[in-house]
């Protein structure tokens, strides 16, 4: 008991580990935290193709609730493990924005050829569902790629990952997306901000209390206190609430036997290369936070188990009339704020999960959370993703080689986020692939980590330290 109050004081930032099993009130509490982190991120991509496709609003509000249903479903094998499935950390899956854009492609196609709207998701749900094979495949492999998937390379991953994420925090904290494309006058008004910037006062002044319940209710409290702001300036649509059915049913097949197109195939499967690698990069920030090793054996399976988990929830997600599953990254920045990583949390999320998906009333409440409002706590969220991408690039051993790789990868990743131009003499589906800065960056650092020569340590001058070999 003495051994074990003493681990707990080294690892003070963390309120309950891995294995602990709060008690259930502050287990729903948190896991409310998570939801709330999530809920909107898992309900845009389907919202986005439905929209862009043309769908009808049955259609599309039907993508939404299997969409949550089968992410709930994904996390609970992700926390739970069954087997050599699922990584056993609090780690939460959600539907997969690095897919939105080849899947809108692909859907724009198939209706060129002539396929109604049934066809169109039947074909993309058939051949995502065998795509989603080769991310499966891919962590068998894990094991012969550990001198190319590094610490480093899944630093800069992550990092990616919350630099790309910050722009979405901003854009919300300003009113959203839509409005600034559309009403670029009311786009950062007074109002906005205000909201914004008090969720992010109230979630900061609470998360560096010392009462580590009011730390662990930072996101609740400031996102509900935002809510009520907002609905008492008539800010939030609750019409909303009276169209939204009251239950929906998983129905696998729903619209139709699958079909297959090759020509979507290849770019869906290079996708599922790359969300592999992005999974890792989640998965090592989580084992980080959790107070769980980022290298050696244990490190290794538990990456393994993840990315088979995931390939198998997009399978899973498939069947059920979802689009592809992966790890979400912003419920890193939720547990490093609340210091709750007990992965039993899980559970309570996968059930909130699941139950919104069946009863889509409840998700519609969710959903009608102003913009300014969500913004005020993802843009910190997000922020420590990028923080924690950055403690896991400093936990390696870096030499004028890492450096090199950081360079490239970070200048090519962020490079095509802030000149997208640049992809403009290629094809559609290679801008499609490479817009994404975690796609481009993260190739880019698994290949200039395969390829740039590994040095031994180098001569320096007597009195210096010489810089050692690369992690």
């Amino acid at each position: 008991m003495a051994n074990e109050q003493s681990v707990n004081q080294q690892n003070s930032e963390i309120v309950y580990g891995l294995y602990d099993k709060p008690p259930f009130g502050e287990s729903l509490f948190a896991a409310v935290q998570h939801f709330l982190a999530i809920i909107v991120g898992i309900m845009t991509p389907p919202l986005i193709i439905g929209n862009a496709l043309g769908f009808s609003g049955e259609t599309t509000a039907y993508l939404i609730s299997m969409s949550l249903f089968v992410s709930g479903v994904a996390t609970f094998i992700q926390c739970k493990r069954f087997g050599p499935v699922g990584s056993g950390l609090l780690s939460i899956q959600g539907t997969s924005f690095a897919f939105l854009g080849t899947i809108i492609a692909i859907g724009f196609d198939l209706k060129g050829k002539g396929l109604d709207d049934n066809a169109v998701l039947a074909t993309i749900f058939g051949v995502t569902f065998a795509a989603s094979f080769v991310e499966m495949a891919l962590s068998r492999f894990l094991p012969y790629l550990r001198k190319v998937i590094t610490p480093l390379v899944s630093g800069i991953v992550v990092t990616l990952i919350g630099l790309s994420l910050i722009k979405v925090g901003i854009s919300d904290l300003g009113g959203g997306v839509w409005l600034l494309n559309n009403k670029p006058e009311f786009f950062a008004s007074p109002t906005n901000l205000g909201l914004g910037f008090t969720v992010l006062g109230i979630i900061v002044f609470l998360n560096r209390s010392k009462n580590r319940h009011l730390r662990m209710g930072a996101i609740v409290v400031g996102l509900v206190v935002g809510y009520a702001i907002a609905a008492s300036m008539g800010l939030v649509k609750f019409e909303k609430l009276d169209s939204a059915p009251l239950f929906a049913a998983p129905i696998p097949f729903k619209f139709g036997m699958w079909g297959f197109d090759i020509g979507a195939f290849i770019p869906l499967a290079f996708l599922f290369l790359i969300t592999a690698v992005e999974t890792i990069g989640d998965l090592t920030a989580t084992s980080m936070i959790s107070k769980q090793p980022i290298e050696g054996e244990k490190y290794l399976k538990t990456m393994q188990r993840g990315v088979l988990g995931d390939g198998i929830n997009s399978a899973l997600a498939s069947l059920f009339n979802s689009f592809p599953n992966t790890t979400f990254s912003q419920n890193n920045g939720v547990i490093q704020m609340t210091g709750v990583a007990s992965r039993y949390v899980g559970f309570f999320i996968a059930a909130l999960l699941v139950i919104c998906g069946l009863v889509p009333w409840f998700a519609t409440l969710f959903s009608i959370i102003p913009n300014s409002v969500l913004g005020g706590a993802t843009i910190l969220m997000f922020g420590t993703v990028a923080a924690a991408g950055i403690k896991i690039i400093a936990s390696s051993t870096i030499n004028r080689r890492g450096m090199m790789i950081i360079a490239i990868s970070m200048g090519l990743g962020l490079g095509v986020a802030f000149v997208p131009e640049i992809l403009s003499p290629f094809p559609k589906i290679i801008k499609s692939v490479f817009s994404s800065s975690i796609t481009t960056g993260g190739l880019t650092a698994i290949i200039c980590n395969a390829i740039l020569p590994r040095t031994e340590a180098t001569l320096a001058p007597v009195g210096d330290k010489p810089d050692v070999i690369d992690a």
